[in-house]
C-alpha cells in the first residue's frame, strides 16, 4: 500500500493511469449517472449532511437505483456528483441488507488484509489494497440517528473503499501499481467490446 507516510490512514498520492481507448469506449455501456476517472467532482471533498432531509433521501434513492443498474457492492454520493458524505452498500450474501450511512467517519481501525478492488467509477479495473481488517465507523442513519457499527473482513473493506470516495481518494491511489490490471467480465458481450487498438 502506498501513502504519504502518515499510515493506513493517511491521504495518498494521488495516482494517473491512462486509460486505453478502448476501455473508454467500453465505459460508455456502462451507467452514465455514475462519474467515471477523470471527472473533477470524483476529486473533491465531500461537505457534511448533518440531519438528512427530503433532499438526502432522493439523493439516496438515486444511489441505489444506480448502484443496482450497474451491479455494484458499494456507491458514494460523490460518484453522482453530489459533494455530500452519503455511502451505501450491500454485501453479496443472499439476504444482506443495503446499508446506509450519512456523514460516516471511521473511528478505529485495526488488522490488515490486501484484496483485490475495483470501481464503479474505473469500470473493468482492478488492483490488490491493503487496508484494515476490523473497524468501527460512526455515522449516522436516514432518521438522524446517530449510530456506531464494527465491521471487518469485506464490509470493513467496502466502508473504507467508499469513505476515500468522500475524500476524493480513489481506490488506484492505495493499490500496489504492479497490481493493476484490466478485466472485462464475461458477462459483457463481445458485440459491447470495441477491438483493441494499436
Amino acid at each position: 500500500m502506498r501513502t504519504n507516510g502518515n499510515g493506513r490512514g493517511g491521504r495518498p498520492a494521488r495516482l494517473t493511469i491512462k486509460v486505453p481507448e478502448h476501455m473508454v469506449a467500453l465505459w460508455e455501456t456502462r451507467n452514465r449517472e455514475i462519474l467515471k476517472l477523470g471527472d473533477p467532482a470524483l476529486r473533491v471533498t465531500a461537505r457534511p449532511v448533518g440531519r438528512p432531509d427530503a433532499e438526502t433521501r432522493t439523493l439516496v434513492e438515486r444511489m441505489k437505483a444506480a448502484m443496482k443498474d450497474d451491479h455494484g457492492m458499494g456507491l458514494a454520493a460523490p460518484q453522482l456528483g453530489v459533494d455530500r458524505r452519503v455511502i451505501i452498500y450491500r454485501l453479496p450474501e443472499d439476504g444482506a441488507p443495503l446499508r446506509v450511512i450519512v456523514d460516516p467517519r471511521i473511528i478505529s481501525a485495526k488488522g490488515e488484509q490486501t484484496g483485490t478492488e475495483g470501481c464503479l467509477s474505473l469500470p473493468f479495473l482492478h488492483g490488490d489494497v491493503t487496508r484494515a481488517y476490523e473497524i468501527m465507523v460512526k455515522g449516522t442513519d436516514m432518521l438522524g440517528r446517530s449510530f456506531r457499527r464494527r465491521a471487518s473482513d469485506l464490509e470493513a473493506r467496502v466502508i473504507q473503499h467508499e469513505v476515500d470516495h468522500l475524500d476524493g481518494i480513489l481506490f488506484i491511489d492505495r493499490a500496489d501499481p504492479a497490481t493493476l490490471h484490466w478485466s472485462v467480465p464475461e458477462d459483457v458481450s463481445l458485440a459491447q467490446q470495441p477491438a483493441p487498438t494499436a
